[in-house]
């Protein structure tokens, strides 16, 4: 393990990636337009915002971890957290994490080569999207999947629940040759995906059907196992940063409506019991915060350590994070548990994002592979 010390702090360039993201989603996804946009009867993939995707890639939150030489920002999973913070405040219907975090990463993982190269200069300029086809269940450290089979330069096989995939332009496709692991990527036009009925609407997901879909190879054997654990970590290490901004929103949502809230003449928040059960959240987002920026941190830095800090970030911030979001569905009292306002957006972005990419129990199992910790008697 490294002995280094993390640095935990926000830079300028974070401060000001943080605020120019913020002033976009508050003018172009307040929470009356996520409402309208997931809450009608239309089709599954009209929920993710592609305008708006399009608006965040011109500031460059698109290609963050790609490459200048091929139009990205070639920043760190740094930038990229403080991003993922301001997505999960607004909730916002994005293909974030689909493209720009678990298929962006697994390409970058690659050696550049084409048509990898290409992918990822129309992915940094945001006139195309990708999505990784494993589950979104998917944990860092699984097996490498088997639910498809490449013969002949063709993939054949069946993927549930995979994120952002009905609006992706390219699937990157794990599958299994007679040769061992590969990486391929299809166009999305020729695997069929069907809309799976998900709790979190702001997020769609979709079975991807591959019935002979012609594919290019870009990996394979140890590379492409190594991609994709690469991508399953990074995005176990900024689903928590997504997971700390939905909480912070739930938690200064809270304060104010209880500041503004008046029972026997008095502001709900100056009773005692309700500042203790703040004062405990505002704790626990604090310890959230940490263990995001550690997670970034050793992305950031290529530390050896990356994957036990995005174990522990997923482990300890998913749950703070459902916490949060119950705990405002429960003291906005009646106001709460309606569907005019968004705060059941939020619990059901916190209840879907806990079995993403692995459990908080999963997460906890890997913590004890990776520092050897011998199993209870």
């Amino acid at each position: 393990m490294s002995t280094s010390e993390p640095n935990l702090l926000y830079s300028d360039v974070e401060q000001e990636l943080r605020a120019s993201v913020r002033q976009l989603l508050a003018d172009r996804c307040p929470w009356r337009s996520v409402l309208d946009r997931v809450s009608g009867p239309g089709d599954p993939a009209e929920a993710a915002d592609l305008a708006l995707w399009r608006e965040l890639a011109a500031l460059g939150v698109a290609g963050l971890s790609v490459a200048e030489d091929l139009g990205g920002a070639g920043a760190t999973a740094r930038e990229s957290s403080v991003v993922a913070e301001e997505l999960g405040r607004a909730v916002a219907p994005v293909p974030f994490l689909g493209s720009a975090v678990l298929a962006t990463s697994a390409l970058t993982a690659l050696d550049g080569r084409e048509p990898v190269r290409a992918l990822l200069a129309d992915l940094a300029a945001g006139g195309r999207t990708a999505a990784l086809a494993v589950p979104l269940s998917t944990a860092p450290g699984a097996d490498f999947p088997t639910l498809v089979r490449a013969e002949g330069g063709t993939l054949h096989g069946t993927v549930p629940g995979v994120a952002d995939a009905l609006t992706a332009d390219v699937l990157v496709v794990p599958a299994v040759a007679a040769d061992g692991p590969g990486l391929y990527l299809v166009e999305a036009d020729r695997a069929v995906r069907t809309p799976v009925v998900s709790l979190d609407q702001t997020r769609p997901l979709a079975e991807v059907r591959l019935d002979g879909a012609a594919a290019v190879a870009v990996a394979s054997g140890r590379r492409a196992a190594d991609a994709l654990e690469s991508a399953l970590v990074a995005g176990a290490a900024l689903l928590a940063a997504e997971q700390l901004g939905a909480a912070e929103w739930a938690l200064d949502t809270t304060v104010a409506h209880l500041k503004e809230r008046v029972q026997f003449g008095r502001p709900l928040g100056s009773f005692q019991a309700l500042k203790h059960r703040l004062a405990d959240l505002w704790v626990s987002l604090s310890q959230a915060r940490a263990v995001v920026r550690n997670a970034a941190g050793a992305l950031a830095d290529g530390s050896p350590d990356a994957p036990l800090a995005a174990a522990l970030a997923q482990a300890f911030v998913s749950e703070v994070a459902v916490r949060a979001a119950e705990e405002a569905v429960q003291l906005h009292g009646g106001t709460g548990f309606t569907w005019e306002y968004p705060v059941h957006l939020y619990l059901k972005r916190a209840k879907s994002s806990a079995i993403a990419l692995g459990t908080a129990d999963r997460h906890r199992a890997r913590i004890a592979e990776l520092v050897d910790l011998p199993p209870a008697p």
